[in-house]
């Protein structure tokens, strides 16, 4: 009581610095020789009891202190403690601090310990968390990536062999919330999708994803540098998160990765070890049934369990998923060719030909193969079945237009503009061609005969050829030079009344 007689002339001019002259904690720190500790630990108690300035006239010194201090305790008697696994997980939420915590401490327990005794009781209780709940991890914030070590057996029943799956592991940074499957490889187009599945299983997205230096993620490891790879990134992109890899060599960088893989280990790939799969859906089913026990197993250490926690504190905290469901690309370079065309999975694509020669940026998809250059989308094709070049019209020179566009199929639907028996012999012809140049040149020969003699007698020309077997387009130039088209089919009986033929009666 008497240390604090001695202070409450200090704790008037604190207060009275404070709400009149609106002075900062290190501002009067300075001013009465107080630590900022001490300071901001009068001014949250005159907070909590609701002190205005200038104080009331009838408040003298032992009213001040009866506001301020509740009366000691008994001697021994130990002060409040909060719960400290609540206090640990408020400090997960984006903004708290142990300041903060300390206040909403004081607000219930006004003669609670002071704001240092308070930190060092909760970093106490702190170190008696195992090591991968020992860091605070920001609500929302992270999910740790990586594949497990040990690997799992699929039985092929078609051709009797025995497949390894990997199994893929992610593990959110303050619930623990914890998502597993299994993949063929750790290629590139099993890791992305591995990444969209797990963001579908929590339904939302975290700020950022913490990953290995895994060649599928990341192109270049480095310490201050790292180059992620270009499908991993528009992946991030897509989903508005960020690709943060790890240092090289550094598992202290992810723990939870690490923790989240040695849990799935004794969860998951142990109990299931003794089963024989013989698909990999049916993997992943047994997976899930055993993901499902993992998250809601309750906590030993601190309360709720990880799908409780996630559900609270980590969802709250993420972004939705976008509305646009994510395709995958991959991002190629390839040198433009003479022909104007670049190769994607040996099927060539149209350029511009003022890129000929020029290294240019792919962007393929399973439905698009878009070109670019210097950053600019400069081309795009559909893909579709086949292996002939797709060829956009604006890509040629005019010159080139109708030779780079002429497919049989463009061919045979003009001849069917002229009439049907033009379109048979047409078919027929271009199913005897050797190659694109030798149909090409005929069906420019074709339509040169069209414009000499019309389409009319070009069709009754084919019909002619038809029934008479004639196949090349010389036999068709012959028939319409020669008029042959045009003669009369009907057939009339012989007259045999004649002056040089005797008849019958001759011989009588």
């Amino acid at each position: 009581m008497v240390n604090r007689r001695i202070h409450l002339g200090k704790i008037r001019e604190v207060l009275r610095l404070a709400l009149e002259s609106h002075l900062s904690v290190r501002a009067i720190s300075r001013s009465l020789g107080l630590s900022r500790d001490v300071v901001n630990a009068y001014l949250v108690r005159a907070a909590n009891a609701k002190l205005l300035w200038p104080l009331p006239h009838d408040m003298d010194d032992a009213a001040l202190e009866l506001c301020l201090f509740l009366p000691s305790l008994a001697g021994g008697t130990r002060l409040p403690e909060p719960d400290w696994a609540e206090v640990h997980r408020e400090l997960q939420r984006s903004g708290a601090t142990l300041t903060a915590q300390h206040a909403e401490y004081l607000a219930i327990h006004l003669n609670g310990m002071q704001r240092s005794h308070f930190c060092a009781k909760y970093r106490h209780w702190a170190k008696h968390l195992k090591s991968y709940l020992r860091q605070t991890h920001i609500a929302g914030e992270c999910v740790f990536v990586d594949y497990a070590g040990p690997t799992m057996e699929v039985h092929d029943a078609a051709s009797g062999q025995v497949l390894k799956a990997q199994i893929f592991v992610a593990v959110l940074g303050a619930s623990n919330y914890t998502y597993a499957e299994a993949t063929w490889s750790q290629r590139l187009p099993d890791w992305i999708a591995a990444n969209v599945r797990m963001l579908e299983f929590f339904d939302c997205v975290p700020s950022a994803i913490v990953c290995d230096n895994l060649k599928s993620g990341v192109t270049k490891a480095s310490l201050t540098e790292p180059l992620v790879n270009e499908s991993y990134q528009a992946f991030a992109a897509h989903y508005r998160t960020t690709v943060v890899p790890t240092r090289p060599r550094r598992p202290k960088d992810k723990p939870k990765a690490e923790g989240g893989v040695l849990i799935v280990e004794r969860w998951i790939i142990f109990k299931l070890r003794k089963r024989v799969f013989t698909s990999l859906g049916e993997l992943n089913e047994a997976i899930r049934e055993l993901l499902r026990a993992l998250n809601n197993s309750p906590f030993q250490k601190l309360p709720g369990s990880r799908r409780s926690t996630y559900l609270s504190l980590d969802k709250p905290a993420m972004r939705p998923l976008p509305s646009r469901p994510y395709e995958y690309a991959e991002f190629r370079r390839a040198r433009v060719g003479m022909d104007r065309e670049v190769a994607v999975d040996g099927r060539g694509f149209s350029v511009p030909a003022a890129l000929v020669g020029k290294v240019v940026d792919l962007r393929v998809t399973a439905g698009v193969v878009e070109i670019l250059f210097g950053g600019r989308r400069i081309a795009s094709h559909v893909r579709s079945p086949g292996h002939q070049s797709v060829i956009d019209p604006a890509h040629l020179p005019k010159a080139d237009q109708a030779y780079g566009l002429w497919t049989p199929e463009r061919e045979t639907a003009w001849a069917s503009t002229i009439g049907p028996n033009t379109r048979i012999f047409t078919s027929e012809r271009l199913a005897q061609s050797a190659n694109k140049t030798t149909g090409y040149r005929w069906g420019l020969g074709l339509r040169k005969l069209v414009e000499a003699f019309g389409a009319e007698r070009l069709e009754s020309t084919c019909a002619k050829a038809l029934r008479d077997g004639a196949i090349r387009l010389k036999s068709l130039q012959v028939i319409l030079e020669k008029n042959l088209d045009l003669a009369s089919p009907e057939v009339t009986d012989a007259s045999f009344i004649h002056e040089n033929v005797r008849g019958p009666d001759y011989y009588h």
